[in-house]
């Protein structure tokens, strides 16, 4: 199983397709998926103790993160793939809302400390991102400006013949003192 060609080749295209860094990080969310959908299952078998708060946690749980509806149900919950969950990610959501042009210059400027969620720096490309904090996903800082199609940064216009502070040549002191 763990050297199948297909499921290799599969992987390889979502660690293309959503920039993650190697195998782990697509590991670790597919066993996010792979709980989530354990429990589900286990509730629609009716088994074990509190099934009814362990269903609305679980419910709440998928509302908030995973399933954009009004009503969700535990069949909706074992609908889910590993693609539902890896567009839950900040690295995702930062390309998607257009402040990065690649998926590698997203995950640049959240590790660097550039994006805010809710007003606080994140450095981590792949916290899950609920629905109602889809909207305060902002730059920590000044916006970075990403122009070409090669990704890479703008440079900033100065206006001609002047040249600015941090610029200017050092003037040697005066030798008597």
């Amino acid at each position: 199983m763990l050297w199948e060609a297909g499921r290799l080749e599969d992987d390889h295209r979502l660690l293309k397709e959503y920039g993650l860094k190697n195998q782990r990080e697509l590991w670790r969310m597919e066993t996010i998926l792979r709980k989530i959908r354990r429990e589900a299952r286990r509730l629609l078998a009716a088994r074990g103790a509190g099934i009814e708060g362990r269903a609305e946690r679980l419910l709440g749980r998928a509302k908030r993160f995973l399933i954009n509806k009004a009503q969700v149900t535990l069949d909706d919950i074992l609908a889910l793939s590993t693609r539902d969950i890896l567009e839950r990610r900040l690295e995702t959501l930062v390309v998607r809302k257009g402040m990065a042009k690649t998926l590698g210059q997203s995950r640049q400027a959240i590790v660097h400390g550039h994006i805010a969620v809710s007003g606080n720096k994140t450095t981590s490309p792949s916290r899950l991102i609920a629905f109602s904090e889809e909207t305060d996903i902002l730059w920590y800082s000044k916006p970075i400006r990403y122009e070409g199609a090669g990704g890479e940064l703008a440079k900033e216009e100065k206006p001609e013949g002047k040249v600015a502070e941090a610029e200017k040549p050092v003037e040697k002191q005066a030798q008597g003192a």
